[in-house]
């Protein structure tokens, strides 16, 4: 322990002597360590962590994949209302099943009303999920079958809206102008429901309570509702797929005549795997990218390490001389590496914390679980073991250096002093080429994701999102109860709005472009049969007022929706380019008709009299799919006899107004015409479509600018790294070059033997990085 401590001690005194490289080693590392740090606090908190329930390897999600549908099938799986009951009545493999349906839900009754995410569950999801409430109770069975107006609240939202009051339980609130009496709220960690592959950041959750709509026979094909589960003490995946998969024979048995040709089976997938199964891919690149700076890093420190471990020759050769043991000299110079890693890992978990704690609110909303990344000791942990991996893997190239120190030339008078033998020299040639190549890797790859990016902000959106401001409102049963009032409620605010100053154009649609949001629906191209394939599917919209003039959707053919499309005029619709050019190929749409459901279903027809443009539903990269729309106030009569009694269409719409006016102006007009129409009706996710369009294509920018900037700074690291190891050659070199030019060599011909050095180990560098780019490219695709 003495020889080790005066070790430390002699180490510490060499560094300080050598400030300059002892500061730019340890910055160097912390900037590897602490980004690669920050970026495994990503993968700790969404993959390596689990769920934040107890025992979260026995939660499940069940659902249905549907073959008789062309719409493919989510990972977690849909399912009706009728499945949710059958499922939960019929297994045997769940301890706990339950069935949920993320919803809106206006909170009124203030002097600022608003619009919060909600869910409606069964209690069997709270049975599955086995969380204590921090306050109160969760609903019972009872409160669900009677139709109780119960809620538990959030953690958020208890502290946001209510101020912590801890006396809240027992209190009514106004939910959609209706009391509900708060009865629980959840603990701050706590987040559900899994929606789309990511947990969402729910405020609130009301008992189910199916309507009687939703349990009549035609609901079997209601797909629109999310299962999840605890398996049974024992019981596997498998031998709980196989028993849902019993379940689901026995539902397509049971479905009525109309939806006869619908065929599914079940699918179970633990909860984990769903939740995180979006993230993997970026959370790949982006370690992979970090390895690349780190490496680049390692590669830095050890020419440096080198360099030092050169020029000390003499130092050694005389330790040599004098009696030291390779053993005691190896580690040193091993403790020297180990020193310069801990303290760059030190400060480099400082930026780690600092960058997870202002970028947590930057990270894209693709990625699930963003609330449980942070530093903690785990994230700590692995950043000291790296650095000591670091400092170890760096000190080997000096290490080497020093053992092969040949003592009688170091000694010797006028000696090459400090000259570099042939073996070091082609470590350094070694460290010097892997920096070429994994920097040339890494720029490749951000090269590809920014030419691809360049590609999908060039793509035709099909709808002009310039000077466009949208927004979002939901109306209350409570107070529009009947389609009347809520074809009334959307007319007049219509008329409202196009008399704005400014305003071109208004309308109003149950979805926006680029958010992803409309539903898919079967239904009936004329002329198709069930020999070609499934039953076709559609994105399905239903829109009110000049919809298509206020987004900007190009008119390809016939004419939009008029006044005269209403309850009692013919049956219309507008279809998109998408699905006139794949169920009449080569044909004039116009006049042709199609029928909403499935074949067995006798609908009534509805004759097309429009052809849109390809109006992009997701992101710019986005597939275009087939899409048809149709005026709200026919829809009742679009569906016919399968229409439900108490049904209300139109009632959640999102508002699309065009004007050249400034955005801010547009937004408090909407405001203020709204109010006056409904002051309790709270207005939501009011944005201009450009902000829209932004955000859908977040996530493929977050991938981009992060390799991006990864790449960046490897370059600028191997640049670096490449500086320092010609200069210290050439510095090396000093007395050969002296010779040269005292033997007649040139001044350029000095500068061309340096550049041809430099040069060669280039262009190898680059062959294998160019050869490395080509493999990750394959990596690249699934972005």
């Amino acid at each position: 322990m003495q020889n080790f401590l005066f070790d430390v001690r002699l180490v510490l005194r060499q560094l300080q002597k050598s400030p300059g490289f002892a500061i730019a080693a340890v910055l160097m590392l912390a900037f590897g360590i602490g980004s690669t740090t920050a970026i495994f606090s990503m993968v700790d908190g969404i993959l390596l962590r689990p769920l934040s329930f107890p025992h979260p390897e026995q939660l499940v999600t069940l659902g249905d994949e549907i073959h008789g549908l062309n719409w493919g099938s989510h990972a977690a799986g849909p399912v009706s209302p009728l499945d949710i009951l059958s499922y939960t009545r019929n297994t045997t493999s769940f301890a706990a099943l339950g069935g949920y349906q993320p919803e809106g839900l206006a909170l009124s009754g203030t002097a600022h009303p608003v619009q919060l995410y909600g869910a409606r569950m069964t209690p069997g999801v709270f049975a599955a999920l086995q969380v204590t409430p921090l306050l109160g109770r969760v609903f019972t069975q009872r409160e669900d079958v009677n139709r109780a107006q119960v809620v538990v609240l959030s953690y958020s939202l208890w502290k946001s809206r209510f101020g912590g009051d801890r006396g809240i339980v027992g209190r009514s609130i106004d939910l959609n102008r209706k009391p509900y009496t708060v009865i629980g709220v959840m603990p701050r960690n706590f987040e559900f429901p899994v929606s789309q592959g990511m947990l969402s950041r729910c405020q609130l959750w009301v008992p189910m309570s199916f309507t009687p709509d939703e349990l009549a026979p035609e609901a079997a094909a209601d797909w629109n509702f999310s299962m999840v589960g605890r398996l049974m003490p024992g019981v596997t995946v498998a031998q709980a797929q196989a028993d849902a998969d019993r379940v689901a024979a026995q539902n397509v048995r049971n479905l009525p005549a109309s939806l006869s040709n619908f065929r599914f089976t079940a699918m179970v997938h633990p909860l984990r795997e769903v939740t995180v199964r979006d993230a993997k891919p970026l959370l790949r690149i982006l370690f992979l990218a970090v390895a690349i700076v780190l490496l680049i890093v390692c590669a830095n420190l050890a020419s440096l390490l080198l360099v030092r471990a050169v020029r000390y020759q003499r130092e050694t050769a005389v330790r040599l001389a004098l009696g030291a043991s390779a053993g005691r000299l190896l580690r040193q110079v091993m403790l020297e590496s180990v020193l310069l890693s801990l303290g760059g890992g030190v400060i480099g978990i400082s930026l780690a914390a600092l960058a997870v704690g202002l970028g947590r609110n930057l990270l894209p909303s693709s990625l699930p679980r963003v609330s449980s990344i942070a530093m903690n000791w785990p994230v700590a942990g692995f950043a000291l073991a790296l650095a000591l991996l670091t400092g170890v893997l760096c000190g080997l190239a000096p290490s080497v250096a020093a053992l092969r120190t040949n003592v009688n030339a170091s000694l010797k008078e006028g000696g090459r002093s400090g000259s570099a033998g042939g073996g070091q020299s082609k470590i350094r040639s070694v460290l010097v080429v892997t920096e070429i190549a994994v920097a040339l890797m890494l720029l490749s790859a951000a090269g590809l994701l920014l030419r691809s990016f360049a590609r999908m902000s060039a793509v035709d959106l099909g709808f002009q999102p310039n000077h466009v401001i949208t927004a979002h409102y939901v109306l209350s049963r409570a107070d529009y109860g009947d389609q009347a009032k809520v074809n009334a409620f959307n007319q007049e605010l219509l008329r409202r709005l196009t008399q704005l100053p400014g305003v071109e154009a208004a309308g109003l649609g149950e979805a926006l472009p680029a958010s992803d949001m409309a539903p898919f629906d079967s239904f009936v191209p004329e002329g198709y049969s069930t020999a070609q394939g499934p039953n076709p599917a559609a994105r399905e919209f239903q829109v009110v007022g000049d919809y298509f003039r206020a987004l900007g959707v190009p008119l390809l053919r016939g004419r939009y929706f008029t006044s005269s499309d209403d309850v009692k005029g013919a049956l219309v619709t507008i279809v998109n380019q998408r699905l006139a050019e794949r169920y009449w190929p080569h044909q004039d749409p116009l006049g042709k008709r199609l029928r909403v459901g499935t074949i067995n279903m006798q609908t009534p027809w509805l004759t097309v009299v429009g052809e849109i443009g390809n109006a992009r539903q997701g992101a710019p990269d986005s597939h275009v799919e087939s899409q048809f729309y149709e005026p709200v106030v026919q829809y009742e009569r679009d569906i016919g006899s399968f229409a439900s009694a108490g049904d209300l269409n139109g009632n959640h719409e999102y508002i699309a107004l065009r004007s050249p006016l400034p955005a801010g102006q547009v937004e408090e007009d909407l405001r203020t015409t709204v109010r006056a129409l409904d002051p309790q009706l709270p207005l939501t996710d009011m944005a201009t479509m450009n902000q829209v369009v932004s955000s859908s294509e977040a996530p493929r920018r977050f991938n981009t600018v992060l390799v991006s900037t990864f790449a960046l700074a490897a370059v600028l690291l191997a640049i670096l790294g490449i500086y320092g190891v010609i200069a210290f050659s050439v510095a090396a070199r000093v007395q050969e070059m002296a010779i040269r030019m005292a033997l007649g060599a040139q001044r350029t011909n000095i500068v061309r033997l340096v550049l041809k050095s430099g040069i060669k180990l280039a262009v190898i560098g680059c062959g294998f990085g160019l050869a490395g780019a080509a493999a990750a490219s394959g990596l690249l695709r699934s972005f």
